[in-house]
């Protein structure tokens, strides 16, 4: 496979909500365009591109895949996003990569909440869009209540392009509304023209086509004056008005065709493969790619293969076999294999060695990748959102905006002495996955792995286990509690032991009282020398020792200041050791009686919800103890809360988020401070804490 030129790239990521047909829609393209030699299936897990042992065995897609082939003369690369809201990350990759964005929804179901969020991706991104109603071969599919949901929920750029001609509650044909002509199909999905629908065979239908015809007129005639002067003269547009018209309205975001298929049946895809061809912008013709110079200017780079090389890292693989794999998407320039090139965002030169398309799992080796193509590179130390480029002009393009993990668990080895093998893995995998993060909790000493959900942490659970050997069980984390005194004490510490020769003696009058500090504050007031001052470190170090652990359930205690006062001394018997042991005495003692409280970690929210929503997410965070601090409105009909609230009570709220707002709310939390933990909850604290220990 030779470079190509970028008037014969199309970039596609295929994105929608989970189960709305994106991986049997690229299975039928790939099929129909002869780049695979059987149709595969989901249920059977024969895909192309879910070939992830994960994704075989729970039929979901769980990665972004690419697959790329040839359709006449042109270079498709297909980017298969998975729709569970776990792998957000993915389709952003994917989006990113692409200059197109076809939206699966099914023709049963219609929009979704995935439909939502990948539009909203797409606009965000600035990419052009195009609806595609899949499964129009079920029984209770409804092509024409989904184009009306379409037009209703996403605005009037919603333009029908191929529609379904229904008689006897069955599809008879299809209808391309660009070229007016119906299409019927036969068992192995092979299309042959025929008569254009009537009355007879389908309910208004005439009215229906001539109702469709003046929308996609319409839309085209919002694309430039001339088109618009010549549809207020009542004159038809040509076909090449039309395909032209619509082209240039998806590069430009004013329209949003829609074209229906059935991938398991084949109807419909060869119409799609030539909506590919025909409508879609190449790499040369969408908005050139932003970044900024070395000194912080923006700058625009357009899709050119003779200027300097620019390339974007949009997607990291661990595999175990073939190394770190990684996704880039040429922006200008010519990406040569077994070079060097300048890795802007770490700093550094980068080798770049064997470079390859992929169609799945199936890798074909190339030479070079010219601006607008999509290729692997191996075993490359650049990571997810990192820019290569030409040495001679240095730039960075703005990395991608990825969710924050809201979900954590508590990992640890199934077998003991295997804590390096999951230290390595979940670096791996963190690597791969820039919404996973692995890290040690300073207070707990806990390994907590975050991710956008229990799903997500379960897969990458998995991955650890399957791709490199590392068996992990997960757990609720433990809670960072904390220790505190609320009153002043005097209390005396003393250490004192005869066993034949020298003897131990250590005497201490300490004052605790409450301050404000996270660690122990030590003065000494002693007066004549009753505790000698080379004894006064070892005082010092027996109340360092003795903090990290409080007297009502073993947690780290602060906001403690200690002052020795007052003591006595054995001119033989004493010892440093004596006088650190008398110490930790008046320290267990003294906070025995100066009220010793439990703190609990305390973190600030923010959680943004539907407006219908705010009284139930309130509601919710009322019975979690939090406090909500206010409320301000945010874009499309959302609102933002802001409350503080009890880590303790914090855990499962990303699960019940989801569910209450069927995936459309949104939250960071960050930790704000310590409080005192509720009476009421004292004892169920201790005894978990007890049991944790």
């Amino acid at each position: 496979m030779n470079n190509y030129d970028s008037a014969k790239i199309r970039n596609i990521a295929f994105a929608g909500h989970n189960g709305s047909g994106k991986t049997s829609l690229a299975e039928a393209i790939l099929y129909k365009a002869g780049a695979s030699d059987r149709l595969g299936k989901v249920t059977d897990g024969t895909t192309v591109c879910d070939y992830d042992p994960e994704e075989i065995k729970r039929h979901i897609s769980i990665g972004t895949s690419l697959a790329s082939f040839r359709y006449n003369d042109n270079i498709v690369n297909l980017l298969d996003t998975p729709g569970l809201f776990d792998f957000a990350a993915e389709m952003i990759e994917g989006i990113r990569a692409a200059d197109t964005v076809m939206i699966t929804v099914s023709a049963k179901s219609g929009v979704k909440v995935g439909t939502h969020k990948a539009y909203d991706e797409a606009v965000k991104q600035k990419k052009s869009k195009m609806f595609v109603v899949t499964k129009t071969d079920d029984k209770d599919a409804n092509f024409f209540n989904v184009l009306t949901e379409l037009k209703t929920v996403f605005g009037p750029t919603v333009c029908p392009v191929v529609v379904p001609v229904i008689g006897g509650g069955k599809i008879v044909s299809y209808v391309n509304l660009i070229e007016m002509k119906a299409y019927k199909y036969d068992s192995k999905g092979n299309a042959v023209e025929t008569d254009m629908p009537t009355a007879e065979i389908s309910e208004k239908f005439e009215y229906r086509i001539d109702g469709l015809v003046a929308a996609i007129t319409e839309a085209v005639a919002e694309t430039s004056d001339e088109l618009m002067e010549k549809f207020f003269e009542g004159e038809a547009f040509t076909q090449k008005e039309l395909i032209d018209g619509i082209h240039d309205g998806m590069n430009r975001g004013i329209i949003t065709p829609v074209v229906c298929t059935s991938a398991s049946e084949l109807t419909g895809i060869d119409m799609l493969l030539k909506e590919i061809e025909l409508l879609l912008p190449n790499p040369a013709e969408v908005n050139p790619a932003e970044a900024e110079t070395i000194s912080g200017e923006p700058v625009e780079i357009p899709c050119d293969s003779s200027a300097p090389l620019s390339a974007y890292v949009f997607k990291t693989v661990a595999d175990p076999f073939v190394g770190k794999m990684s996704f880039i998407r040429v922006v200008s320039g010519t990406l040569t294999a077994n070079s060097e090139v300048m890795n802007s965002s770490a700093g550094t030169s980068e080798k770049i060695g064997k470079l390859s398309r992929l169609c799945g799992k199936k890798q074909t080796e190339v030479s070079s990748a010219s601006a607008g193509e999509i290729v692997v590179a191996v075993k490359i130390s650049a990571n997810t959102g990192d820019t290569l480029c030409s040495p001679s002009k240095v730039l960075k393009f703005e990395p991608m905006d990825f969710p924050k993990p809201c979900y954590s668990m508590a990992v640890k080895a199934k077998t003991q002495g295997d804590e390096a093998k999951v230290s390595s893995a979940m670096q791996r995998i963190t690597e791969e996955d820039p919404t996973i993060t692995y890290r040690q909790d300073e207070t707990t000493k806990e390994q907590i792995l975050s991710g956008l959900g229990e799903q997500h942490l379960e897969i990458a659970s998995a991955k650890a286990r399957t791709k490199f050997g590392a068996d992990i069980k997960l757990s609720v984390p433990k809670i960072a509690y904390k220790e505190t005194i609320r009153k002043k004490v005097k209390v005396e510490g003393k250490h004192k032991k005869q066993s034949g020769g020298h003897g131990q003696y250590g005497h201490v009058w300490i004052e605790f009282e409450p301050c404000i500090s996270d660690t122990l504050i030590f003065e000494e007031r002693v007066f004549g020398g009753a505790v000698p001052k080379n004894y006064f470190p070892a005082v010092q170090k027996g109340l360092e020792d003795s903090v990290k652990k409080g007297v009502l359930a073993g947690c780290p205690v602060v906001g403690l200041k200690a002052i020795l006062v007052d003591g006595s001394y054995h001119p033989v018997d004493s010892s440093e050791m004596a006088f650190k042991t008398a110490a930790s005495i008046a320290y267990k003692e003294g906070l025995r009686k100066a009220d010793p409280v439990m703190l609990e970690p305390i973190g600030e929210l923010k959680v943004t919800v539907p407006d219908n929503k705010t009284g139930d997410v309130m509601g919710e965070l009322n019975k979690r103890r939090g406090r909500v601090l206010g409320m301000e409105p945010v874009v499309h009909g959302t609102t933002c809360i802001s409350a503080e609230v009890p880590v303790r009570e914090m855990h499962d709220f990303a699960m019940y988020l989801r569910q209450v707002t069927r995936g459309l709310g949104s939250f960071s939390f960050d930790f704000l401070r310590y409080e005192q933990l509720p009476a009421n909850l004292l004892t169920e604290v201790i005894s978990s804490v007890d049991i944790e220990g």
